[in-house]
């Protein structure tokens, strides 16, 4: 995972909630190197489809303003006088 994206104290959460899950559910324990190795796959094999799939979301949150916009200045225009 992009140290970038996350702030140090976020990913230490992750990483302790990760590591406490496979504890926990399939009692698996794991040193904090694996649970970063596994964190790190586990983002750069689907991070990308929920990135793409936000941006996907905000055109479409776009798109749909520019049209209320485009049908506000629409009602706007004003017809020559005959």
């Amino acid at each position: 995972m992009e140290k970038d994206l996350v702030s140090r104290e976020d990913r230490e959460r992750l990483l302790l909630k990760v590591q406490r899950h496979l504890s926990d559910e399939v009692e698996m324990e794991l040193g904090r190197f694996d649970v970063e190795t596994l964190v790190d796959l586990v983002a750069r094999l689907i991070g990308p489809h929920y990135y793409n799939k936000g941006l996907r979301d905000a055109q479409t949150l776009f798109s749909r303003q520019v049209d209320q916009t485009n049908d506000a200045l629409y009602e706007m225009e004003r017809l020559p006088e005959a």
